[in-house]
């Protein structure tokens, strides 16, 4: 079972280590390793929620989502869209893009180097927004309880996590530029670039979170008509085709989670420039974690365990929360690309090992209730 949902993802993924060792030696196959890691773990919260959806649909349309939907979404996302952004900061044609990272690595990296403080505040802020809005949000579930708690509570301030997230933005651009004035300003300029660029990104994050809250309204109105045109056939004894049914509801669905799927390859994508800005290297590592999506999804689907590790999505936001940072610092100094990797493969262990903790100490308990209702019952019997 674990062979035939997970093959494909294996055989990638000894593929694409394989190619980095002939791409760059032993470095690139560890950076390789790295974002492979970071994107698996990140990508661990998007094959949940997409299996919770995915488990809903018709196997037609479960087959649609994880073939057309994995291409647009998941490679498009992962493997174009770094490309796109790279052309988009340095003002180069995306053919000319992937020139240069393959023909001229040095006038590259100078490329990309110039552009950095503009891709990290736009990702930053992107992934900041996620990280916020999670933890202002009132769970039933809390993993970090004496911090998710109080939090939850300031969460109810409207807007609260976009005026920390602009609050952020501001201090960054602010330091950045008084940083360049002192020594000498050569990036002076570029402290506009950061503010606009931060600014960007949060739209992105705030368009893509309208959307996927209008498909996703647009879902829950189709199943609650569904309902009610079923129960009104239940009463005339005038049934609906049920395949007109599923498809609208599927439609969606299908709809929904696309949208949805899009906005959680930002944080990969993005996260990525935190650890290296090879594109070549990111390509192989991020096309490496996108094929666990679609395996984990499908695992998570025929297994039904959504539920068995409660804190992985937690710890999965606090990466996400840990790379905004990240990436924010990253505009004026430079941290070592291991430490990038480090703290969201740290924070993804933590939280499945709390977890695995949580499920024994309530099998415990559950333990003690049954012994003490035997308890109970013979005594009675007695």
């Amino acid at each position: 079972m674990l062979l035939k949902t997970f093959g494909w993802s294996f055989a990638i993924t000894a593929l694409g280590l394989a190619a980095a060792v002939f791409y760059g030696g032993w470095t690139a196959f560890g950076i390789v390793a790295i974002l492979s890691i970071l994107e698996i773990s990140l990508s661990f919260d998007n094959a949940v929620v997409n299996a919770g959806i995915l488990k809903k649909m018709s196997a037609f349309w479960q087959k649609i989502f994880l073939t057309v939907g994995v291409l647009i979404a998941v490679f498009g996302m992962r493997l174009v869209f770094p490309v796109v952004i790279v052309a988009i900061s340095a003002k180069i044609g995306p053919i000319d893009a992937v020139d240069l990272a393959l023909n001229n690595k040095d006038q590259y990296q100078q490329l990309v180097t110039d552009a950095h403080p503009a891709i990290a505040a736009f990702g930053g802020m992107f992934l900041l927004m996620i990280f916020l809005d999670f933890i202002f949000e009132d769970r039933d579930i809390k993993w970090l309880a004496w911090l998710e708690r109080p939090l939850a509570k300031l969460g109810k301030v409207d807007m609260l996590s976009v005026c920390i997230a602009l609050i952020v933005l501001l201090i960054t651009a602010f330091t950045f530029a008084t940083h360049a004035h002192q020594h000498g300003g050569a990036h002076a300029d570029k402290a506009q670039t950061v503010l606009i660029s931060g600014i960007a990104g949060l739209i992105t994050y705030m368009v893509v979170g309208g959307l996927s809250g209008y498909f996703e309204d647009k879902l829950e109105e189709e199943e609650e008509r569904e309902h009610e045109e079923e129960e009104e056939a239940e009463r005339t004894g005038k049934k609906k085709p049920a395949v007109v049914l599923a498809g609208q509801a599927a439609f969606f669905m299908f709809l929904y989670l696309e949208v949805l799927d899009a906005s959680f390859s930002f944080d990969g994508v993005i996260g990525a420039f935190a650890v290296t800005n090879d594109i070549v290297l990111m390509a192989l590592g991020l096309g490496i974690g996108a094929m666990y999506v679609r395996s984990l999804t499908v695992y998570l689907v025929r297994q039904g365990t959504l539920d068995d590790y409660v804190y992985l999505e937690h710890g999965a936001h606090y990466a996400i929360g840990a790379l905004a940072v990240i990436l924010m610092v990253t505009i004026q100094y430079q941290i070592h690309e291991v430490i990038t990797g480090s703290v969201g493969v740290l924070l993804i262990a933590w939280s499945f090992w709390s977890s695995v903790r949580r499920n024994k100490a309530l099998a415990a308990a559950e333990g003690k209730a049954a012994g003490s209702d035997e308890k109970t019952e013979v005594s009675s019997g007695v």
